[in-house]
């Protein structure tokens, strides 16, 4: 068979589909789970960093270490598995431990991760859940269990996976700083199929989390954003009076322009973060295929009243500032084309100026010319009758003036054809 030469990433790539295989668990179960962020430039931070913090927690367990460069762990630490993943902005680490205590969200489960490693921590909290796996028992214990482990009002609860599980929340933080989720699955799920479901749980809740950084932004940006419409508003109304000074516009304008544009760059990555964060929210509900339990509100009616109107301010906020940054732009090339048709104006101005004053040059220079003709003329005519008196002396009767008046004519016109020609050779 002959050699096929392969493309050097081309294993690498066929791996990636298989590197993050969900966890297997059989009910009863309990998974402890936590995210980190960066409070700044997270997507640039120093990745090192996240795999020194999970070393130092493998080294309190004595486990192994990942392979150099790997973005996703799973093994076992003590009694306890591991599940260890790096994002774009967070690192997430998962902790599932076999059975479940008599008291419901016990922060015990969080035990394996050490108090001093977890202040250590590269990054900030953006959110940590407490999972609960049980073994499905009937619908009148679910409910007693469910009301009093929830708050009912934003209570979230459905079947999934075509009723292999039944999955409930309220996305509340309780005191401990923890969102709380349970899962009843029933006897004949399998164990890759309970993981999938807590995965996805999880997933959901961590981009919910890093999707809401968005409408945080824009909240806080909103006031920005009403302050720069008045004034972009105001302008645009100056530009109508004739008699404002357009180039003092145009650089507020411009100004505006600029805010427009720093406001977009500090927000552009953030919204389309946000974009793709509530696109993989509703990616991970819709693959549960929920029903609905009992007539209760499902996860996708939740994020349906609560979370997408956030989503949608979001986006408006985008719009919205991407219209204005328009506004400006249009706004300041009319201005600026205002600006050039005055300029064009006053430069025709003064070319007219300027060809009137040189129509009086050349009237004046003309006027110059014509009188130097008669001063040459007159010292031309002093200087040849002065040449010719001697000859005329001879001729009898005949006197200096007649001599005078006789080269006058010739000398006058050699002048002016001299002069004339000496001019044309300057314009030429």
């Amino acid at each position: 068979m002959a050699i096929i030469e392969d493309h050097p990433l081309r294993y690498q790539l066929a791996n990636e589909l298989h590197a993050r295989p969900f966890p297997s668990m059989k009910a009863p179960y309990a998974a402890a789970y936590i995210a980190f962020k960066q409070p700044k430039m997270a997507a640039s931070r120093d990745r090192n960093s996240d795999n020194e913090h999970l070393f130092k927690l493998l080294d309190r367990h004595g486990a192994p270490h990942p392979q150099p460069g790997a973005t996703h762990y799973y093994g076992q630490i003590g009694r306890h598995w591991l599940k260890w993943e790096q994002h774009t902005e967070f690192v997430t680490y998962t902790v599932f431990s076999e059975g479940v205590q008599a008291q419901p969200f016990n922060q015990n489960a969080f035990d394996p991760f050490p108090h001093d490693w977890l202040q250590d921590a590269p990054g900030q909290r953006i959110t940590s859940i407490l999972m609960r796996v049980e073994l499905r028992p009937d619908a009148e214990v679910i409910w007693n269990k469910l009301e009093e482990w929830f708050v009912p009002e934003s209570l979230a609860v459905s079947t999934v996976l075509d009723d292999a599980a039944i999955m409930a929340g309220d996305f509340r933080i309780d005191p401990n700083g923890h969102m709380r989720f349970v899962v009843f699955a029933s006897d004949q799920t399998g164990e890759r199929r309970i993981g999938r479901i807590v995965q996805r749980l999880c997933e959901i809740e961590t981009y919910k989390s890093m999707s809401m950084l968005g409408f945080a932004r824009v909240r806080g940006m909103g006031a920005q954003l009403a302050t720069l419409d008045t004034r972009l508003t105001e302008l645009v109304t100056t530009m109508s009076v004739h008699s404002s000074k357009a180039e003092e516009t145009l650089d507020a304008l411009l100004a505006i322009s600029a805010d427009f544009e720093t406001l977009s760059a500090q927000s552009s990555f953030r919204f389309a973060a946000t974009a793709a964060y509530e696109a993989l929210v509703n990616q991970r509900i819709e693959s549960l295929r929920e029903n609905r339990f009992n007539g209760r509100q499902s996860f996708g009616e939740f994020m349906m009243r609560r979370y997408q109107p956030a989503m949608r301010t979001v986006k408006s906020a985008q719009e919205r500032l991407d219209v204005m940054s328009s506004r400006g732009v249009r706004a300041a090339n009319l201005l600026r084309t205002r600006v050039d048709v005055e300029r064009s104006a006053q430069n025709q101005a003064l070319l007219e100026s300027m060809d009137k004053r040189s129509d009086l040059q050349l009237r004046l220079q003309r006027t110059v010319e014509g009188l130097s003709v008669v001063a040459i003329s007159y010292y031309a005519v002093s200087l040849a009758s002065n040449l010719l008196y001697p000859l005329s002396v001879s001729v009898e009767g005949f006197s200096k003036g007649m001599l005078t008046a006789i080269v006058t004519l010739p000398v006058v016109a050699a002048v002016w054809w001299m002069v004339r020609r000496l001019r044309r050779a300057v314009y030429k």
